[in-house]
C-alpha cells in the first residue's frame, strides 16, 4: 500500500500539519485524536482492520507558538499561482523574479511569480513594463495554509473544507 498522508486539525479545527496515515492512526488508537474523515481504504494488522485516516482532529487544543512560515520555492509559488503564468495565463514551467535579482530584486513572495517559458524568456533581465508585459495579479505572501498543499503536492478534495475555512478566518 502506498504511503498516504492525513491532515491533522487542532481541537478547534484549525489545520496544524500533515502526517503519514499510519501516524494518524496511532493518534486515534492512543485516544489523542478522533477520526474526522477516512480515505475509503483500510489499514490491516494481523487481527484488526481500521479505516485509513485522511483527516483527524486532536482531542486537546495545542497552542501553536508561531505561525508556519511558507518557504518561497517552485512548488509553493506554483501552488499559490494555480500553476498558471502570471503574465499570459498559460501553464507555468518556471518561476520569475518580477524585479530581476541582478537588479536588486529579492527572492521573496512579493517578487516571485509562476511563468511560462515563453514569457520568462521574453522578459529576460527586465522589469515587466520594460518588456511590455503586465502581471495578471500582484504577487503576495499567501494568506491561506498553502504549506499544506506544498507538503503533499496538491489540494485533496477531502481536506478542502478545513483549509477553506482556515483561509477565510485568516483573511
Amino acid at each position: 500500500m502506498p504511503v498516504s498522508s492525513a491532515l491533522v486539525l487542532n481541537a478547534t479545527y484549525e489545520p496544524l500539519g500533515v502526517v503519514p496515515s499510519l501516524r494518524a492512526l496511532v493518534l486515534i488508537l492512543s485516544e489523542k485524536a478522533e477520526l474526522v474523515h477516512a480515505t475509503g481504504r483500510q489499514i490491516h494488522s494481523a487481527r484488526q482492520v481500521w479505516p485509513e485516516p485522511s483527516v483527524v482532529r486532536l482531542e486537546r487544543y495545542v497552542k501553536v507558538p508561531y505561525p508556519a512560515q511558507v518557504a518561497v520555492n517552485r512548488r509553493t509559488v506554483f501552488a499559490r499561482d494555480g500553476h498558471s503564468c502570471q503574465y499570459c495565463g498559460a501553464t507555468a514551467e518556471n518561476i520569475d523574479h518580477v524585479i530581476p535579482r541582478s537588479r536588486g530584486g529579492l527572492h521573496v513572495w512579493d517578487n516571485v511569480v509562476a511563468a511560462c517559458r515563453r514569457c520568462n524568456s521574453h522578459k529576460e533581465n527586465r522589469l515587466p513594463d520594460e518588456a511590455g508585459m503586465t502581471l495578471r495579479r500582484q504577487p503576495a505572501r499567501p494568506r491561506a495554509r498553502i504549506w499544506l498543499v506544498a507538503a503533499t503536492g496538491n489540494l485533496r478534495a477531502d481536506w478542502e473544507p478545513y483549509l477553506v475555512s482556515a483561509s477565510s478566518r485568516s483573511a
